[in-house]
This record gives structure tokens, sequence and C-alpha cells, in this order.
């Protein structure tokens, strides 16, 4: 009996023996595949869209502006008399001539006023032909001594007082006339009606507004700028725009810039002119565009994106005999419309930089560029389904 004990006692250590080999040697393969793991590194990969190729060349700086266009030479024409409206000549959108007739006002009264002025005229210089008639019989009795010096005098005074009420008619007849004149209301300068506002018929009275009048060949932008730019901003500097609608650029100065801020937003105002030769903008249109400050020395530049910053230092990370490369780098002026920075160390022209704000990215990490991916040809066929 004691025989059979000793017996089965070793076969059951023997199992357990065999179970605990069994499970070392998995424990064991299982921590090998986790180093193995652990120790290989992963192979990124970048398209052509996430990298940027370092060029060297001139960085413009600029600063963007927006603003309204409106024509430098605009005015409201106005009655000059007053009157009924008899005929209106023009509608809006007209072109019209230095001079041509806007309208016409009613010249009944002041036809009755130029020929009361023209009668006066004539009346005061009959009387000073008078006077001076017996101013010159007087003179030639007072040298005979036949009249006495207060007689000539009073002769000599009678034809003064003719000679300025001449002179009062004649400035009275011109005032006439001048508003003969003026009820005809004619255009001050060349441009285009932008605003009819009386129609044949109506009444006005001396500065009534009558027309609107434009010319588009000079336009002006009104454009806040920073007050932080401004030492960078001089006149005659270069002034690029777009206007909605238009599939072009236009192009402009900078003309003047006001000496105080905005009281609401503190940014200062510049006025940009523009040459508007073709007339293609009008009054009122928005243009969003930018102003050329400077330019800079050619250098390396890359898109700012690609520039990462860590205790004060900047540095890209590139792409070489395929791996990440961190580099630290040196930068310079910063170009926002086009989003580049100027490198002025640490980069040479060709070299691929990581572009795209990748996180995690480790020097020497194993990393490979995508080919991009070839347009289909034209004259491939498609295969037919069949």
């Amino acid at each position: 009996m004691k025989k059979k004990i000793v017996i089965a006692t070793v076969a059951i250590l023997a199992i357990a023996g065999t179970a605990f080999g069994i499970t070392a040697m998995q424990g064991g393969g299982g921590k090998d595949k986790k180093d193995a793991k652990k120790d290989q590194k992963v192979t990124l990969e970048f398209t052509p869209a996430d990298v940027a190729v370092v060029e060297v060349r001139e960085l413009t700086r600029s600063i963007a502006f927006s603003g309204s266009l409106s024509p430098v030479v605009q005015t409201t024409v106005k009655a000059k008399v007053a009157g009924d409206i008899n005929k209106v000549f023009v509608r809006e959108g007209e072109t019209v001539a230095q001079g041509q007739p806007l309208a016409q006002i009613d010249t009944a009264d002041h036809q009755a006023r130029l020929d009361s002025a023209a009668a006066l005229h004539a009346e005061s210089k009959a009387k000073l032909s008078i006077a001076e008639k017996n101013r010159e019989n007087n003179q030639a009795l007072l040298k005979q001594k036949f009249i006495s010096q207060n007689a000539y005098d009073t002769t000599n005074s009678t034809y003064e007082g003719a000679a300025a009420s001449v002179r009062s008619a004649e400035a009275q007849l011109r005032i006439a006339q001048r508003a003969m004149d003026d009820a005809a209301v004619r255009a001050p300068f060349a441009g285009i009606v932008s605003k009819k506002i009386v129609n044949p018929g109506e009444k006005v009275a001396i500065d009534s507004p009558l027309f609107g009048l434009v010319d588009l060949g000079r336009m002006e932008i009104e454009a806040p700028a920073p007050a932080s730019e401004i030492p960078s901003v001089k006149p005659g500097q270069a002034v690029t725009f777009r206007v909605d609608g238009f599939d072009r650029t236009f192009e402009g100065r900078v003309e003047r810039i006001n000496p105080t801020t905005e009281a609401n937003s503190r940014a200062i105002m510049l006025y940009i002119s523009v040459a508007n030769r073709d007339g293609a903008l009008k009054g009122g249109m928005f243009a969003k565009g930018q102003i050329v400050l400077d330019k800079t020395q050619p250098a390396a530049l890359i898109p700012a994106t690609a520039v990462r910053d860590e205790a004060g230092q900047s540095y890209v990370f590139t792409i070489e005999d395929g791996k990440i490369v961190k580099r630290a780098v040196k930068v310079g002026a910063t170009e926002t419309q086009q989003g580049l920075i100027e490198v002025k160390s640490g980069l040479e022209r060709g070299q691929n930089v990581v572009s795209a704000r990748v996180s995690g990215l480790k020097d020497g990490q194993p990393a490979i560029m995508k080919p991009a991916m070839a347009k289909p040809s034209e004259n491939a066929k498609t295969p037919k389904a069949g």
C-alpha cells in the first residue's frame, strides 16, 4: 500500500513540473515579443502636402487692409436760384460733359428783374451823361471866373453821384444776368449722374439739391490700419487689392495718412488713391488688399507653420536620409498674407521641411516621402463592365 502511494506522489510531481515548464516558456515568449515591438520604430509616411521645400527668394512684407471705394471728385448740384423746374435733361447713370445743361428753372421772374436792372442802368447812364456835360461847362466858366468855386463844386458833386449810380446799376444788372444764367443748371465737371432728385414741375428754393454727380476717373479707399504698423507706412507705397466680382488685381498707392487715431478703434486712417481710367470700379465697392511695406534680401523661406519653439529656441523638422532631423533655425521677417517666414540660418535650398502641425515627432525617427499620386491620363480607356 505504501508503495502505491509513493508512485502516485511521484507521478503528480512530474505532471506539475511539466506544467510549470510550459508556463515559463509561454511567459518568456510573450516578453520577447513585447520587447521586440518596443525596440521596433514606426516609420512615418508624409505626403507632399505635409512637406515644404525650402526656397530662396526675397520676402515681401505687407499689411492687409480693407475699405470702401469712393470717387475723389463728387458733388451734389444745388439750385442757385429759386423757381419752378421746367425741364430735366438727364437721368441716373448718364455721362455728362462739363457745362452741359442738367435742368432748366423757369426764368419769367428772373427775366423781369433783368429787364428792370437794364432799364435802371440805362437811366443812370443818361443822368451821368448830363452831369458830365454840366461839369465841363462849369469848368470852362470857372476858368473865366463867371461862376464861383462853390457853384462848380456842386456841379462836380452831382457828376460823381451820377457816376456812382451807374456803377450800382451795373452791379444790379450783373446780378440779374447771373440769376438768368443760373436758371440753366449745368454740370460743374465732366462725370456721371449718380442721383436725380427733382422732376419737372417741382418748385425749388436756393440751395435745394437737384443732382448727384461723380467722376470715376480717380477713386480713393479709406482703410484703417493698426497704429503699430504706421511707422512702416509712408505715402507713395504700392498697394494691390481685389474687389468681389472682378477676376483681376487692381493697383493703387498710399496718398495720405491721417495724423490722429479713430476714437473707437484707435486705428489710423489711410487714404489710398486708385487710377480708374476705364471706370470699372464704382463708388461703394468693397476692396481687400495689402500695402507693400518693404522687401528683404533673398533668403530661405518656409511656411510659418513649420517653425516650432521650445524654451525660446526656434527649430524645424526636416526629412533627411529616411529619418526625421531636428534643426535649430534663426528666423527673421514674417509675411502673414502668404504665411511665410524668413530663415536666416539653419536651412539650405531644396531641403524638405515638415510643414504640417504633426505632434510627437522625434529626432532620428524613420520617415519616408510618399510620391504624389499621378493624375489619370486623358488617353487612358476606362474598362467596360461586362
